[in-house]
């Protein structure tokens, strides 16, 4: 069997490279135990100067965690063992925020949930163009973890709102605007980057982003800004309910579809990934929020939402979950209110 995290040492550079292609670098216990163990080694290893992480396989950089993993945990029981595996990759993505020495994460292709979570909290962040980049856990009765509701949060205006409600994506264009990544480099270009590298040997990490930015151009601006307007209006409203009033009152032609794909989320996660992010943007703190978030997930692995989205989306595929609350109103708010 492959390994699943495979590391090498090239003189002062480590290599983290993801190794489960076939799966888009899904990621399960195996592998969040190997890159625990790589990181903790290496930060303690004097010749390694700057770590490089990575994701093998043309799709993506990693697309989250293991999905169908999750659902066996929640439909059997072994809730805890879900609970300490999400642990183990929250401390791995607090680690990365603060490591002892650079890190520079390579980011391209599908990059999702637990994927942000490895990539956009490393020191130095580098995403190709075409990466297709999002928090989308709404979707599947779930709510944004891996410290995505403080990144989210930290989105200009109201953006953070927006993206968690409907479990929308974006690209690597827009991940700079967003604050997702530093460095934005054209499809296919991730390969001869890593003959720069030992340029960057002794480098902090704003250091590293003025010299990528030099080497290969200042980031342009994101399409995104046009649509701040509208999305500031709606989004800042205070409550998820007043959020669907103002999108449905609105001519704007991109209204109606962020209302259609938050009314098709979870209303459960819908709330809870609007209060997370509320909860994070007045704290602004990463740990606080990995906290909030673990405490969020331990509550939503016990309601039936979670087992029933994942069925719908990855399992059976027919995308009609029925959720339970079915609507907003129905929503158990002082119960998420107390998790905050």
């Amino acid at each position: 069997m492959s390994e699943l995290v495979v590391a090498r040492t090239h003189g002062p550079i480590g290599y983290l490279e993801l190794n489960r292609p076939q799966k888009i670098n899904a990621l399960n216990l195996p592998m969040l135990t190997a890159l625990d163990g790589i990181l903790r080694r290496w930060a303690e290893d004097r010749t390694v100067q700057l770590v490089v992480l990575g994701g093998r396989g043309e799709r993506g950089f990693c697309a989250g965690g293991d999905i169908a993993a999750f659902h066996q945990a929640v439909t059997s029981g072994e809730h805890a063992a879900f609970h300490d595996l999400l642990a183990l990759e929250f401390v791995i993505d607090h680690f990365l925020s603060a490591y002892p020495k650079p890190v520079l994460s390579l980011a391209h292709g599908i990059t999702m949930g637990g994927g942000i979570g490895l990539a956009s909290h490393a020191p130095v962040r580098v995403v190709t163009r075409d990466a297709r980049m999002g928090m989308p856990e709404t979707r599947i009765g779930y709510t944004p973890d891996v410290g995505g509701s403080h990144l989210l949060a930290r989105s200009p205006g109201y953006f953070g709102e927006y993206f968690a409600m409907t479990a929308g994506s974006f690209t690597g264009a827009d991940a700079p605007f967003l604050g997702f990544a530093d460095v934005v480099l054209p499809a296919g270009t991730l390969p001869g980057l890593l003959d720069e590298l030992d340029d960057l040997i002794g480098l902090d990490a704003g250091q590293m982003i003025a010299s990528l930015e030099l080497l290969h151009g200042s980031v342009a601006p994101s399409p995104l800004e046009a649509e701040q307007g509208w999305i500031d209006h709606a989004f800042s409203a205070d409550s998820p309910a007043e959020v669907l009033a103002r999108l449905d009152a609105m001519v704007h032609p991109r209204a109606a579809a962020a209302a259609a794909a938050i009314r098709a989320n979870s209303p459960t996660s819908v709330t809870s990934a609007f209060l997370a992010v509320r909860a994070a943007r007045a704290e602004d703190h990463l740990r606080s929020a990995l906290d909030r978030e673990l405490r969020l997930a331990d509550y939503l692995m016990h309601l039936p939402d979670l087992a029933e989205g994942i069925r719908a989306q990855v399992i059976d595929k027919d995308r009609n979950p029925a959720w339970s609350p079915g609507t907003l109103d129905e929503v158990d708010i002082p119960a998420l209110t107390a998790l905050m």
